[in-house]
């Protein structure tokens, strides 16, 4: 579990960094990540205080890395969706 201060902001500063990157919503990526919505926002929010091994897991390999990866001392600069966009409001939104 992690549960360090300084490891959970490392953490949702990366998730939001990336999520930026791949222009998705919170929504979206956790459509992606198999997370609910309401439960990565806590995450990326820095209002989820303690994150199970197995979590981070799902978050790294959404964006195509290893859980080392995502808290490693440098984020990878090449990283790639593991699943499609889903459908959504904003991006639908876009295409019309």
């Amino acid at each position: 579990m992690i549960d360090g201060v300084r490891d959970l902001d490392i953490l949702c500063k990366r998730l939001k960094e990336l999520r930026k990157r791949h222009s998705l919503t919170q929504e979206e990526f956790a459509q992606i990540a198999g997370l609910s919505y309401k439960h990565y926002q806590m995450i990326e929010s820095g209002r989820k205080k303690q994150i199970w091994l197995e979590t981070v897991g799902r978050l790294a390999e959404a964006y195509g890395l290893e859980s080392w990866e995502l808290l490693g001392p440098t984020l990878p600069e090449n990283t790639k969706l593991a699943k499609p966009v889903p459908d959504s409001r904003v991006h639908n939104r876009a295409k019309k």
